[in-house]
């Protein structure tokens, strides 16, 4: 399995939805592992972006599937980027 970290940064309509109903993101995360994928950590962070969640999926395709079905709702904007282990990352180099 392939792991990716997912940048997310809610919409308007996304901070209102998560205001009135925080469990939101819980039930969000149960949709992305129907989807295909598994969250492995998630953090709400300061900055440019609300979200960095640890995913795990089966391929890029599985991720990006995942990336357009949650987007398209209007309530959260997403960036998503490979992560590769750093062990593995040292064995392709050597």
């Amino acid at each position: 399995m392939k792991k990716f970290v997912m940048l997310s940064t809610l919409t308007e309509k996304g901070a209102k939805t998560i205001k009135k109903n925080p469990d939101r993101i819980k039930e969000v995360n149960k949709e992305v592992e129907k989807m295909g994928g598994k969250i492995l950590s998630q953090y709400a962070i300061l900055g440019p972006f609300d979200f960095l969640t640890i995913i795990q999926a089966e391929s890029e395709e599985v991720i990006a599937k995942i990336s357009l079905e949650i987007s398209q709702r209007g309530s959260v904007k997403i960036t998503t980027y490979p992560a590769i282990d750093v062990d593995d990352f040292i064995k392709t180099i050597k």
